[in-house]
């Protein structure tokens, strides 16, 4: 007797801290639009596409001129420097080129302010790098796309399972009720001598069977809401309620969309796989040479930052790197099997999604069969339930019969819900690999 008592407190205590806790209605598109904004994946892959979109602002180097400045300053005795500090300030006299001086100086003091610019003019396995680092930041973002529509999917699904959770308790509430009810009709039958105390200790299992499962769908209830507050980034403790009901949305024209390529994953591989192209021809351009104009402009003087003496220098290098060991030999070979490996890749991609398009479609197929199987066992199962509840009122039914037929019913219910989800989530599914 006390176990009850203990039991029945927790679960009047969990049944109002339920209800204590604020609730909200929320719709759908609602929680779209919060996971678009403040969703933790869609961020991350937004802060992915960055980073690929400044490794491509980097390959600029290979068409921007390359521009720096600096002053040096200098105090030297060393022969060959302070010769040629004089002379690049322009100072040197006939007296400078006496053998005593020039052997050993006098120190020499040197500021020098130079400005230079590298401008690349031909670099074919550069330019190809390049178009390599475009075409990873084209993959990315598709990828970054094709992650928002997994997070609509998982959003869905959420959504659904809150759905599911909100009618479970309804359902169970109601059961509780139908079984408390009969606990005092079977109890008023003992009175009576009708029934025996096995009888009613059965009835009062049944009764805390229910009250258990009542408690455990209401902590579901809060686990759905908390999970669907994460995905839209929210840290509040609030309990989310749908604003529609769970109801079984049939769609026959589904099942004739095709398969189409045009996805967003699909692309993003066929991107990647561009990249790696690239990547292979830059390893093959590497062997041609390269070309490069140069230029700088200096000044000199024997004070900082002084400008006394004035100069430049312009050119252009052409350089072939004729042999490396066996490094860049190895560096294309290496190129080339990661393209081969991508293309098989992609390949084995697209024919895996297709045969994956096509299990959800039967698995779709299965549980809209299903769903009409499971609604006329909820039907059948509250007709015999109806029966058999009027025939024990008169005192012409078991109590285990009866027992049986309510959880029956209850567990045909809770079941056409679960169906229904399957349904509703598998078209999502499947909608999600056609597009």
């Amino acid at each position: 007797m006390q176990n009850k008592y203990i039991l029945f407190v927790i679960f009047i205590f969990n049944l109002l801290y339920i209800n204590a806790q604020q609730e909200r209605l929320i719709s759908f598109d609602e929680v779209l639009n919060k996971v678009n904004e403040n969703n933790y994946s869609i961020k991350i892959s937004n802060k992915d596409f960055e980073v690929a979109k400044a490794d491509f602002n980097q390959t600029n180097a290979v068409l921007l001129p390359n521009i720096s400045i600096s002053h040096t300053g200098i105090s030297t005795t060393n022969p060959l420097m302070a010769f040629g500090s004089k002379l690049n300030q322009e100072i040197l006299t006939q007296a400078d080129f006496n053998p005593a001086l020039l052997n050993d100086p006098d120190k020499v003091n040197n500021f020098a302010t130079k400005i230079e610019v590298q401008q690349p003019i031909f670099n074919a396995d550069g330019l190809f790098m390049r178009k390599a680092a475009k075409a990873k930041m084209n993959a990315i973002e598709l990828q970054s796309l094709r992650t928002k529509d997994y997070i609509k999917l998982e959003v869905a699904k959420a959504y659904m399972q809150l759905q599911v959770a909100y009618k479970a308790v309804e359902v169970l509430e109601k059961a509780n009720e139908a079984a408390l009810e009969n606990k005092k009709i079977a109890e008023n039958n003992f009175k009576q001598g009708y029934l025996q105390k096995a009888d009613i200790l059965s009835v009062e299992v049944h009764v805390t069977e229910v009250k258990n499962q009542l408690h455990n769908t209401q902590s579901n209830l809060k686990n759905a809401s908390d999970y669907l507050n994460f995905l839209m980034g929210n840290s509040t403790n609030e309990i989310l309620k749908p604003s529609t009901q769970l109801i079984a949305n049939l769609d026959l024209d589904i099942y004739n969309k095709q398969f189409s390529t045009n996805r967003a994953d699909i692309e993003a591989m066929e991107k990647s796989t561009e990249a790696y192209n690239n990547m292979y021809k830059a390893s093959k351009m590497s062997y041609l040479p390269k070309l490069n104009a140069f230029g700088s402009y200096e000044m000199y003087d024997t004070k900082l930052f002084g400008n006394n003496a004035k100069g430049y220098t312009v050119g252009a290098q052409l350089s072939w790197n004729i042999f490396e060991g066996y490094k860049r030999i190895g560096k294309t070979q290496k190129s080339k099997a990661e393209l081969e490996k991508a293309e098989i890749s992609l390949s084995q991609y697209k024919n895996k999604s297709l045969l994956e398009l096509n299990k959800a479609k039967r698995q779709l197929k299965d549980a809209e069969n299903k769903l009409y199987l499971t609604n006329l066992a909820v039907e059948q199962s509250n007709e015999a339930l109806r029966i058999r509840t009027n025939r024990f009122k008169q005192g012409l039914e078991k109590t285990s019969d009866l027992l049986i037929s309510e959880t029956q019913y209850l567990q045909k219910q809770l079941e056409y819900l679960q169906t229904v989800f399957n349904y509703n989530y598998t078209k999502a599914y499947v909608e999600f690999l056609i597009k």
